[in-house]
């Protein structure tokens, strides 16, 4: 983590800026340096050094932004700027962000804080901040025209309220919000209880992270900013699968995930190997009468989803968004389907023309990660990393929870693959194949059919080869 230590320039941009809450002059000058963080890494738990305790979270390829105590205030500064985004290693993006990356960086405080955020407008229109699902004065919500006058470029607001509830939340613009959230715009806000609540459970492990999806196209940088549904990168805190780091706990530690939605669709977040509570949403805790089991949770638009669960069961289990679609990159909206397709004809035809030409898509899509595809510079394949046995095929909104006995608590670092006790990897069977029972009396139709058609319609179908001919 790198800071930026200019405050003659920071105090004279503030110097002439319009605020949403009015500070003088010199309290301007005296803004708290603005801190940049640029790795995609997981950083550790911000542990915090001043104001009242709590447990921290750990923000998923994100950090936590640091603060200062200024008679009795707990004061961040947010810089709205251009970010070069790694999605995944070997695939950046140009993106809009706060203080060196996109999503922001997490804010975190303690239920009755006085917080006060200075934010730095360094885009190249005006913006604003909304701190989603926060109970504060009106003038502080941050829509603009509306509640504010738009921060300007150059200029800094500062936002001034009492953290009044405990739960999770989030901030993004509210002004030309089509465009600065589909570039990247948006963070999380967390408020932790100031004491024990009756319906907040003390966990071993937080974590969190955000929904959000870009279409960008194989072998650019910039987001489309007109897209409102066909996004081709599905992503947690802007990182793309094999690009989002691993949730590593310890066995049997509490654990809890904060999951976030500003993409354009809901998202069905399914976890393998373990069931888990919905503990709560943007409204605050829920009551433990609405809490039942369940493995997949849906969190729409706008939504925050916390899930609460025991690690009891050892090993590298998936966690993902259930739409398919949304685990693949760069993926293609207008490719026909060709399973079944006999290329074989035409690809030696083709062959004589374009020695490289290689069949697609005959078997299904995961030949694409068998294969030594050229792909444009600066994008990820859409199905790729590679797990102890064999490619994953997975893209986008993938990560893997993994749980060890020997994880030493508060090690958040990556165990490596789990190593299976014997007899327990699924594995291939050579005996005998016994022919399938079939039952010798079968019903028919309850209702059958009065007019039936001249010829009975037969449907054949190809049994794709096992190998890679004519490729």
């Amino acid at each position: 983590m790198t800071s930026r230590r200019d405050f003659f320039r920071l105090a004279s941009i503030a110097g002439g800026a319009v605020a949403a809450s009015a500070v003088s002059r010199v309290a301007l000058a005296a803004l708290p340096e603005p801190v940049i963080q640029t790795s995609p890494d997981t950083m550790p738990p911000l542990v915090p050094n001043t104001g009242r305790s709590y447990n921290p979270v750990v923000t998923l390829n994100g950090w936590t932004l640091p603060w200062r105590m200024n008679n009795g205030v707990k004061e961040f500064h947010l810089v709205a700027e251009p970010v070069v985004r790694e999605m995944a290693p070997g695939f950046k993006a140009h993106l809009w962000g706060y203080n060196g990356q996109s999503p922001g960086p997490t804010i975190e405080v303690v239920e009755g804080d006085r917080v006060r955020i200075f934010v730095t407008n360094k885009l190249p229109e005006h913006t604003s901040i909304h701190w989603h699902g926060q109970r504060l004065p009106n003038g502080m919500d941050g829509v603009a025209g509306l509640n504010q006058p738009a921060i300007q470029p150059g200029k800094t607001f500062v936002y001034e309220f009492v953290a009044r509830r405990p739960g999770t939340f989030m901030y993004h613009p509210h002004a030309d919000e089509m465009t600065q959230m589909a570039m990247g715009m948006m963070g999380f806000w967390i408020t932790h209880p100031k004491a024990k609540h009756p319906l907040i459970d003390e966990v071993n492990r937080d974590f969190c992270f955000l929904l959000n999806a870009y279409d960008i196209d194989p072998g650019s940088y910039t987001p489309k900013i007109s897209t409102m549904l066909d996004f081709n990168l599905w992503s947690w805190n802007s990182r793309i699968f094999p690009g989002i780091d691993s949730l590593n706990v310890r066995l049997n530690d509490k654990v809890r995930i904060r999951i976030g939605n500003l993409t354009m669709t809901n998202h069905p977040i399914h976890l393998h190997g373990h069931e888990f509570l919905v503990t709560g949403t943007d409204g605050g805790p829920t009551p433990k009468s609405t809490r039942w089991y369940e493995v997949t949770t849906d969190v729409a638009v706008g939504q925050m989803r916390q899930i609460e669960f025991l690690a009891d069961e050892e090993g590298d289990w998936a966690f993902h968004c259930h739409k398919s679609h949304h685990t693949m990159n760069a993926m293609g909206h207008d490719v026909p389907t060709l399973i079944g397709v006999d290329h074989r004809g035409i690809a030696k035809k083709i062959n004589s023309l374009i020695p490289d030409y290689m069949v697609m898509g005959e078997r299904g899509m995961a030949d694409m990660t068998e294969m030594e595809m050229p792909i444009p510079d600066n994008t990820a394949p859409m199905m790729t990393g590679e797990g102890p046995f064999g490619s994953v095929e997975m893209g986008g909104m993938f990560s893997v929870l993994k749980v060890r006995r020997d994880q030493k608590p508060g090690d958040y670092s990556n165990p490596g693959w789990f190593k299976h006790p014997e007899g327990t990897v699924a594995h291939e069977y050579t005996g005998p194949l016994a022919e399938p029972a079939r039952f010798k009396s079968e019903g028919g139709q309850s209702m059958p059919r009065i007019q039936k058609p001249p010829t009975p319609t037969e449907v054949k179908v190809r049994k794709p080869s096992s190998g890679h001919e004519n490729h």
